[in-house]
């Protein structure tokens, strides 16, 4: 049997490409198992040692892409977040709607009083139904290789003990529990302090059960960024426009007025959006 070539990951590690864990993507997201299986075939044949993950993630997306958009749409899902910068607002604004879409009453970018000093905090959210209060810390990155550290749940832990230490009965906004969100994923020292201090941690792949991911496909909320459709020059056009989530144009198609487009790549655009909202 031939060997498997050995692949480059973004953050520089190597690792043996794994077909297998290709077709567990490609069907997560939505692919038949023929065609994960067939998609993964074709591009096992060209990985060659020394490829970097980005290139096999390249040549998956385009070949799912001809055969289906939705799905090619979420297959490419933590590319699209890191499409959402090169500031933080989008991302703030992109959790702020997941948040709300999930029964949370919220408000984007809060001033809470500490026993210290006043924080502003991206996310505060309130939910009625539970009765709970929460802040987040949002960090968002648009380096694929990147992860959030140590040194970032440190200082976030900080800021919340500060939140938390202040006199409840001069506290305007109740809180409950705070947050820590990124949109790539934590080190293992992140981790590993974050579960003995009781930070809460959500990132792309944790925590494992209720992942960035799991909550944004259990929601249906994706970024607008996921649209295969869309050209990068409309994607930052609609971001700059705050339209941040494909939901909204589902919801309101005449957001995508500002993009001038003939009717039928508007209708291009709405079945595509519509068939990765369907998605199961």
């Amino acid at each position: 049997m031939t060997s498997l070539p050995t692949i480059i990951k973004a953050d520089g590690s190597r690792e043996v490409f794994d077909p297998a864990r290709l077709v567990a993507s490609l069907e997560r997201s939505g692919a038949g198992e023929h065609t994960a299986e067939r998609i993964t075939r074709m591009v096992t044949e060209t990985v060659i040692e020394g490829a970097s993950s980005k290139e096999v993630y390249t040549r998956a997306f385009s070949l799912l892409r001809k055969e289906t958009r939705p799905v090619a749409a979420r297959y490419a899902l933590r590319r699209a977040l890191l499409e959402l910068g090169p500031t933080g607002h989008p991302f703030e604004d992109f959790i702020a709607h997941l948040f709300s879409k999930e029964g949370w009453q919220v408000e984007a970018r809060k001033i809470l009083k500490g026993k210290c000093v006043s924080h502003e905090v991206d996310v505060y959210a309130s939910h009625p139904e539970q009765n709970i209060f929460l802040a987040a810390e949002l960090k968002y990155h648009n380096d694929p290789g990147y992860k959030t550290d140590l040194k970032v749940a440190l200082y976030v832990k900080s800021r919340f003990d500060d939140i938390f230490s202040c006199d409840p009965t001069t506290r305007e906004c109740p809180i409950d529990r705070g947050l820590l969100v990124t949109n790539t994923k934590f080190t293992s020292e992140a981790i590993a302090y974050a579960e003995c201090a009781g930070v809460e941690l959500l990132g792309w792949g944790y925590p494992v059960s209720e992942s960035l991911a799991t909550r944004m496909s259990r929601a249906r909320v994706y970024p607008i960024t996921a649209l295969t459709s869309l050209s990068s020059s409309e994607k930052r056009l609609l971001i700059e426009h705050e339209v941040i989530a494909v939901d909204e144009i589902i919801a309101n198609r005449r957001l995508l007025d500002i993009l001038h487009l003939p009717p039928e790549r508007v209708g291009e655009l709405l079945a595509e959006a519509d068939g990765l909202l369907s998605l199961s």
